[in-house]
């Protein structure tokens, strides 16, 4: 069994995760770190786990195989600072602190459809951005394939929980309900992680992305409508497409538009395509809080001790 330690374990990814780690057949989670909530049952955070035993807890570094790491952007290279991990414990960080090339050290970029074999190898995974991941996988194909134009226009929008579970005036339900609104026009920080994301994939590094990013309205979700130019006719990027995810089980290419809740619960990305003229828009939908974030985390542990990628991924697992 894998033996987990959670640090940072109040927040909404903590949560993911420890829905569906409880139920991971390989996994035994020992310990689930909070300063708030030392001592408390775990249920008292995430109500929805009240059948559960566990409670927060200090973590025994010697006593684990891996670390998530689910502390607040900026807060997890602190931490590592502060408490040095035994060469045997493998990391896997949900922040943004160790997904640029000039920040990483040992990390590796945890996006399992570019990077699977280096994840496989890896000691540290840094997992991506919800907003990164989405937009990655629709960019991808086209990059690896040498098509992707140097002026991408991307209009995403997502749900509450991507804002974290701290109150903001902007994540206030009286403000985000029936609510629309951008934040963050073309300087959103998964930018960077997405640019590096391409240029690694063969795109070039002067690929412009005018990304506008949106509140919705609902809690849980991210669709993202990316728009590029293209002269390659829809049957082309099509096949394109099916044959870079052909191997890669989480990403869905379909005939069909797709729609948010197709995925929401999940840790799949559902992709569609369609042209008029030489514009082409791909539209990507994933939750942000599994394939974004949690999930994607789970599907990178079983790539690092050697187990099937899709293992306890494939049951729902949400609260929300």
């Amino acid at each position: 069994m894998i033996r987990v330690g959670i640090a940072g374990g109040a927040g909404y990814t903590a949560g993911e995760l420890l829905r569906l780690l409880i139920n991971h057949p390989s996994v035994e989670i020992k310990y689930i770190q909070s300063e708030s909530h030392k001592g408390e049952p775990i249920s008292s955070v995430h109500s929805d786990l009240l059948y559960s035993q566990l409670v927060f807890s200090d973590i025994d570094f010697e006593d684990i195989d891996v670390l998530y790491i689910c502390m607040g952007h900026g807060n997890s290279a602190k931490f590592l600072a502060e408490n040095p991990m035994p060469q045997s414990v493998k990391i896997i960080d949900l922040s943004n602190d160790f997904r640029l090339k000039a920040d990483a050290g040992e990390f590796v970029y945890g996006a399992p459809e570019l990077n699977r074999e280096q994840i496989r190898e890896a000691r540290c995974v840094a997992n991506p951005g919800c907003f990164a991941t989405s937009i990655n996988l629709a960019l991808l194909p086209l990059a690896a394939a040498g098509l992707l134009p140097e002026e991408v226009t991307v209009a995403g929008i997502t749900g509450s929980t991507g804002a974290g579970q701290k109150p903001t005036p902007d994540t206030h339900f009286s403000n985000r309900n029936a609510n629309l609104s951008n934040y963050k026009v073309f300087t959103h920080q998964h930018l960077g992680e997405i640019g590096e994301t391409v240029v690694a994939a063969g795109g070039s590094e002067q690929t412009d992305i005018a990304f506008v990013p949106v509140r919705g309205c609902h809690a849980r979700g991210i669709m993202s409508d990316v728009v590029v130019r293209l002269d390659a006719d829809l049957e082309q990027i099509t096949a394109i497409y099916k044959k870079y995810y052909a191997e890669h089980p989480f990403v869905c290419v379909s005939d069909k538009p797709v729609y948010m809740k197709q995925v929401v619960n999940t840790n799949y990305c559902f992709l569609s395509l369609q042209k008029e003229g030489r514009k082409l828009l791909i539209t990507s939908v994933v939750d942000n809080l599994l394939k974004g974030a949690s999930g994607q985390a789970v599907q990178n542990m079983n790539l690092m001790f050697g187990l099937d990628e899709m293992e306890g991924l494939r049951l729902k697992a949400s609260y929300f």
